[in-house]
């Protein structure tokens, strides 16, 4: 089966076994997207109007924000439709378009992260050297390099999948991911998997990286109670989003490269969207909870709004 005509299409499974309260799981759907959506873009023009929130832990704080509203808009628009629709099927050229996007979310987060554990390491390490590392032109640059560098890595893996004729159209996903398609080519595939092996290893070393500078994070954290404070109020955050994101992204491709087929759909789906559903809600409510600076600001501006309201 050839992939190159305009009407060739992808069926999306995902849906399958979903045949009662269809309206109550896209209410759900759509008020977690608007509330994602809404509660993200608050948070950014929070950082981005409040110049004594121009630091750069806040700033890369910002930039997850804004890959969490790339990632779930990815996903929650084509589901919802999908939830409406009584054929599952997307386009080839949508199917490679959100593929490309939703691993460029992928990359991004756990890059993103990566720097952020930099920058708490260097702040609670060597925090008189901070300022003179951390300038605002190595940050511009860091989030540029870490933009880049997902883009690229999603673009890459995009060019090696257009090239496989396709033997099938059936996906097993609530939306279009790369080994999924990959999945039904009729050729060798080992050049696909040597890269996806690539990008697993990858992403291992900068697992380790983010491991050791936790481990001088916490020893230097220790010594003093104002150091244990500084660790609870950054760096718990920083945690809490990085495990929770990294296991599931961990439980998603291991069950989709050497996971049985039949499985439980509804098991599937849920290692399927984790990490597209929960990280994007639940980095601006732990950020905004535990990052009292964000918090107050953010109060403060809502404040100032509702006064200007009242007095017009």
């Amino acid at each position: 089966m050839g992939n190159s005509s305009a009407e060739f299409t992808f069926v999306l499974h995902g849906l399958t076994d979903t045949k009662t309260n269809i309206h109550m799981y896209f209410g759900f759907g759509l008020v977690f997207y608007i509330v994602t959506v809404l509660v993200n873009l608050l948070l950014i023009m929070t950082v981005i109007l409040d110049k004594t929130l121009h630091e750069p832990m806040y700033l890369f704080i910002c930039s997850l924000f804004v890959n969490g509203i790339c990632g779930a808009s990815a996903f929650y628009p084509n589901i919802l439709a999908d939830l409406l629709s009584d054929t599952h099927v997307i386009s080839y050229t949508a199917c490679l378009t959100q593929m490309c996007v939703i691993y460029s979310y992928v990359l991004y987060e756990f890059t993103c992260l990566t720097v952020m554990a930099y920058d708490r390491y260097v702040a609670i390490c060597k925090p008189l050297e901070y300022l003179c590392i951390m300038t605002h032109q190595k940050v511009i640059k860091l989030l540029t390099c870490i933009c880049l560098f997902s883009i690229t890595e999603s673009l890459i893996g995009a060019a090696l999948t257009i090239r496989l004729p396709l033997c099938g159209n059936d996906i097993d996903k609530l939306y279009c991911s790369n080994w999924e398609v990959v999945k039904l080519s009729c050729t060798d595939v080992t050049v696909n998997n040597v890269y996806g092996y690539i990008l697993i290893f990858s992403h291992i070393s900068q697992g380790m990286f983010i491991i050791l500078s936790y481990i001088h994070i916490i020893r230097v954290s220790l010594q003093s109670k104002a150091g244990r404070v500084k660790f609870m109020q950054t760096c718990l955050p920083h945690l809490i989003t990085l495990m929770n994101f990294s296991v599931s992204i961990i439980f998603d491709v291991m069950y989709s490269r050497y996971g049985k087929s039949q499985g439980l759909q509804a098991m599937r789906n849920i290692l399927g969207i984790e990490y597209l559903v929960v990280p994007p809600l639940l980095n601006p409510i732990i950020y905004g909870i535990n990052l009292s600076h964000i918090r107050q600001q953010f109060l403060k501006m809502f404040r100032h709004k509702l006064e200007a309201v009242r007095q017009s």
